[in-house]
């Protein structure tokens, strides 16, 4: 009689998360990076949010406690992005890694970071056009390319490439603004996802047939332009 294997037979690869917290600032997409202390384990200094799924733990619940204690920030947009699997991904072992990616507006991962050397935000630089994909760059404030850990460059590139392609079927971009915002806001955030400038006519125009969002009749106070019109999704 053929004796039936057990799980424990077979050789168990770690389950990890990873998390891409995006905002914009400065025109541009940002991303929320932990430094490091095992640099040489790791290949880099700065990383992506992490941790290991444990077995009495869903996805959904370790993403969350990923989001809470690593990077301090308790609400955000979560979508998962994919599974990343090869070989050598991870020096110290095999990792299979599910990657799921937050966004927020600015003035909470502001809160976070304050007064914490080991989170900072980091500029996504991306070296191709429109939806072509690829591995992306992350800077430092100071302009340096910084070293990232393990295989979070193709992560971020997959992240932006996931973002641009839902950008005009869905209000995914709307998760990097405020509740209340202006027109000026919505075509900053899209801009900063797309890498490029858009016709403020021709965006606008496009964005109100959408159907997606309603004036508040409020207007925006303390600002170096005149007050625009204040705008929320429906």
């Amino acid at each position: 009689m053929k004796q039936t294997k057990k799980l424990s037979d077979y050789p168990q690869p770690s389950v990890a998360i990873d998390l891409a917290i995006l905002t914009v600032a400065g025109g541009g997409l940002q991303v929320l990076l932990m430094r490091r202390d095992d640099v040489e384990e790791v290949g880099g200094p700065w990383a992506l949010p992490g941790g290991f799924v444990h077995a009495d733990k869903t996805l959904e619940e370790t993403v969350l406690r990923v989001m809470t204690e690593k990077a301090g920030l308790q609400q955000a947009h979560l979508e998962q992005l994919g599974t990343y699997g090869a070989l050598e991904r991870d020096p110290r072992g095999r990792v299979i890694s599910i990657v799921y990616f937050a966004l927020t507006p600015l003035q909470k991962l502001m809160t976070v970071t304050d007064g914490r050397e080991d989170l900072l935000l980091a500029r996504i630089e991306v070296p191709w056009s429109g939806e072509d994909g690829g591995p992306a760059e992350a800077l430092a404030p100071s302009g340096a390319q910084l070293q990232l850990a393990f295989d979070h460059k193709e992560l971020l590139g997959d992240v932006v490439k996931r973002l641009r392609g839902k950008l005009d079927y869905t209000p995914i971009g709307f998760a990097l603004l405020e509740s209340r915002f202006t027109l000026r806001d919505a075509q900053e955030i899209h801009e900063a996802i797309l890498g490029r400038s858009l016709t403020k006519p021709a965006f606008r125009r496009k964005l109100l047939d959408r159907g997606l969002i309603r004036a508040t009749g409020k207007f925006e106070t303390g600002g170096a332009y005149r007050p625009a019109e204040l705008y929320e999704l429906k």
